[in-house]
């Protein structure tokens, strides 16, 4: 133990210099006003403007790309790698939702009835055959190539699960995916909205 003695003029100060407050005064100091309030309905519509709040909140970090907000589903390193890697191609199966109206509308038209037998014949015999061999070649490539890229950029992360959540990812309309894409397609981020 050092017994030197300290000088007068120290630049240190000794002590905080001003006495520890009672404990009433700190408590009082640190207690906020409640509004309670006045019947159950107003509980109620404070409850629920307190979890519009909170979703409003939620949904704006969602669409900026905090993954404090996303699902389960969507945490993580992988699912983010997977994610990225879709919304930067152009897959033939994003474009599932759209040919699937554009051949029931084909279908809906009152045609003649020679035409009308034609076009379903190519709708049912061509059009969809062709369209659900080609989603679910496209499925099994993204999963299979998801899954392999991600066992190597990533090696310490699970690939459980990895592969589905990018085939059905590469199956959404690309603005209507959720979370929103972070990549344009050819690999550059999205631009920040104005």
């Amino acid at each position: 133990m050092d017994d030197t003695p300290v000088p007068a003029d120290d630049p240190k100060p000794q002590g905080k210099g001003r006495p520890t407050p009672k404990r009433r005064d700190a408590e009082s100091r640190r207690r906020q006003p409640v509004t309670a309030p006045k019947d159950r309905k107003e509980a109620y519509r404070q409850m629920r403007s307190k979890q519009a709040a909170e979703r409003e909140r939620a949904r704006k970090g969602m669409l900026a790309g905090d993954e404090r907000y996303y699902p389960v589903r969507d945490k993580g390193p992988a699912r983010k790698f997977a994610r990225d890697w879709v919304d930067s191609r152009r897959l033939p199966s994003q474009y599932f939702l759209p040919f699937s109206l554009v051949i029931l509308l084909a279908t809906w038209i009152p045609w003649p009835l020679e035409i009308r037998a034609a076009v379903l014949n190519i709708v049912i015999a061509v059009g969809w055959p062709l369209m659900m061999v080609g989603v679910l070649a496209t499925s099994v490539y993204v999963a299979w190539k998801v899954k392999r890229l991600v066992a190597e950029k990533l090696p310490n992360e699970s690939v459980k699960g990895v592969g589905f959540y990018a085939a059905m990812r590469a199956l959404q309309i690309r603005r209507l995916r959720f979370p929103p894409p972070m990549v344009l397609p050819g690999g550059k981020p999205v631009p920040p909205k104005k």
